[in-house]
């Protein structure tokens, strides 16, 4: 039971802590100054929805998000529904094969060097289906915790400790309810894909309650990281190199791998909700599926997303805060109770 709750945590842990969080980038975005608050109800709304999500998928025992957006949303939106999470999905795994190979130019290996080498990793992860998904987050997230965590721990014990939660400055708060929005879409599709495999409503507690403490502490120690170096944030497209610039340069190696393990992740998760999705049409073996995709993703990683994303993240910023709502009413319109588990 605990075995299966640290793995299902992980799982939610590594969709989450993507490139844009481990950079600092998303936090600063939304968090900063006055943002005490927000974090705290950003860690409950995030507990409710991963609970509310997890509990959908075990008691339909689904395989991939197409039962769960239609007990959130009913039959009649779930089909717009479903093409956005498919584009979704598929644009911003393009993005991180894409990044994935900018990343490793650090190390100066050529571009479509790191962009073959990210998609044979994803390939490869899927010959052993969800279970490699699964043993791959329950390995690299707590090493990808371990080393950020313990970043910013020396960062702030060489600052003395600057933290502070002054009550009277949150005027920030309602920034929680736009950044667990923004993380939704992936978080369905990835939960939906393991509702058959839930052997326990236990597994649920552990996973949601572990997974949300988990991201509110690291995302309190983050912002309050950020905030000392406030002044120079801007001066970089990656905040964490603000925090770092006075480590040896061994450690921005470390981190930068760091950064390419949260692409990975991402990718894997990305991948897995378009597998399973897919699986339903096509009775092909997951790693035969993230090849096929693969092979498509690839020839797009040179086109510009700017106009793409522009476009796109607003609609979605739109419709993910209209499935927050669904999710944080589920439990008030329905009683998970009277449903037997098959």
């Amino acid at each position: 039971m605990w075995l299966s709750g640290f793995k299902w945590m992980f799982l939610i842990i590594g969709t989450i802590i993507g490139a844009g969080y481990a950079s600092g980038r998303e936090l600063w975005e939304f968090f900063g100054s006055e943002s005490g608050l927000a974090i705290v109800l950003f860690a409950i709304l995030f507990f409710i929805c991963c609970y509310v999500l997890m509990t959908i998928s075990f008691q339909n025992r689904t395989e991939h998000y197409m039962p769960v957006l239609r007990e959130l949303m009913g039959k009649r939106i779930t089909g717009l529904y479903d093409y956005m999470i498919i584009l979704y999905l598929f644009s911003t795994t393009i993005i991180m094969i894409a990044g994935g190979g900018a990343t490793l130019e650090v190390l100066h290996i050529p571009y479509w060097y790191g962009v073959a080498i990210i998609s044979l990793l994803l390939v490869l992860l899927f010959v052993w289906g969800i279970n490699g998904m699964t043993s791959m987050n329950a390995v690299i997230i707590p090493v990808l915790i371990v080393f950020l965590v313990g970043t910013l721990f020396i960062f702030q014990w060489t600052s003395g400790f600057e933290i502070r939660f002054d009550v009277a400055a949150q005027h920030n708060w309602p920034t929680a309810f736009t950044f667990t929005a923004l993380n939704i879409l992936p978080l369905v599709a990835v939960l939906a894909a393991i509702g058959k495999k839930i052997k326990h409503t236990s597994e649920i507690w552990i996973a949601s309650f572990g997974s949300a403490l988990v991201m509110g502490v690291i995302s309190y120690l983050y912002n309050e990281s950020l905030l000392i170096v406030a002044h120079e944030v801007m001066l970089y497209e990656i905040p964490l190199f603000a925090i770092l610039k006075h480590y040896p340069y061994f450690m921005v190696l470390v981190m930068s791998g760091l950064l390419w393990a949260a692409i990975y992740t991402t990718a894997a998760s990305g991948m897995l909700g378009l597998c399973t999705r897919f699986r339903e049409y096509v009775n092909y073996p997951f790693w035969l599926i993230a090849l096929l995709l693969t092979f498509l993703m690839i020839p797009l990683t040179t086109i510009g997303f700017s106009t793409l994303i522009a476009i796109l993240y607003p609609l979605y910023g739109l419709l993910n805060l209209y499935i927050l709502g669904a999710i944080l009413l589920y439990p008030i319109v329905h009683k998970f109770d009277e449903r037997p588990v098959p």
